[in-house]
């Protein structure tokens, strides 16, 4: 069960451990099994199943910030993601920092033991306040082994993060630093409404696997050129034709 999980969680984020359930109705923990049919790899399970995977994890809280685990960290459980947004990392051998990918509510991370990888090839960061369920390897491989569309659901996930995963590959093999970051700006303008705050030249940089100077550099030109305008942590998009256009360079 994951109640030998939990503590050494708890030993990495900090803070108190989650005060014991309450009765009352205002208890979020009375709806953590509705939470977990939103979760896209249980959405098969019968009530018979969700009452035994509501058993089988424990909730928990990370504050904005925290890292949840660090790359290389030993690999012992899953993570439900229920509530807030998770930034998934690489550090390479240099210190460069790269962003794979940004979860949002209702899928899983922390996979690699599922893979036979004992280690975690990634770090995990809290990027708002987060809830998560915490799901041991232990009671993860009883449930796949016990219900394989549960297992067929998680490949499913892993595969299209995989193809997501090669074609930011390609990008950073074939496409200049110019429009890797148009694609970015292209992609987070149409999420907020052409606004894009509180992500900084320095996140922008992990994103597209460039240095912080490079990005400001070609933001500065951007903004010249009328495509973008900047303020202080804030970017607004002005001509969306002009970022497209740069996508082939």
């Amino acid at each position: 069960m994951v109640d030998g999980v939990l503590p050494r969680l708890r030993r990495v984020l900090g803070g108190p451990p989650p005060a014991a359930p309450s009765r009352g109705p205002a208890n979020p923990a009375l709806y953590k099994r509705e939470y977990l049919r939103q979760i896209d790899i249980f959405r098969d399970l019968t009530q018979a199943d969700m009452a035994e995977l509501d058993a089988a994890t424990r909730m928990t809280t990370v504050p904005k910030g925290r890292t949840i685990y660090r790359q290389e960290d030993t690999a012992e459980a899953l993570f439900l993601l229920k509530k807030g947004r998770v930034r998934l990392s690489r550090i390479a051998p240099g210190g460069k920092k790269l962003d794979l990918a940004v979860l949002e509510p209702g899928t899983f991370f922390g996979e690699m033991p599922l893979l036979g990888e004992r280690m975690r090839n990634a770090s995990a960061e809290a990027l708002d306040d987060c809830t998560l369920c915490v799901m041991s390897q232990r009671d993860v491989e009883r449930m796949v082994t016990a219900r394989p569309q549960v297992a067929l659901r998680m490949l499913e996930v892993v595969g299209r993060r995989l193809a997501a995963a090669e074609a930011r590959l390609e990008d950073l093999a074939y496409k200049s630093v110019r429009a890797r970051l148009a694609s970015a700006l292209l992609r987070l303008g149409k999420e907020r409404d052409g606004a894009i705050e509180g992500v900084t030249h320095q996140d922008l940089g992990d994103m597209v696997g460039a240095y912080r100077e490079t990005v400001t550099k070609i933001l500065d030109e951007l903004q010249q050129d009328g495509a973008v305008e900047l303020a202080r942590k804030r970017i607004l998009i002005r001509r969306r034709d002009k970022l497209t256009a740069m996508l082939d360079e």
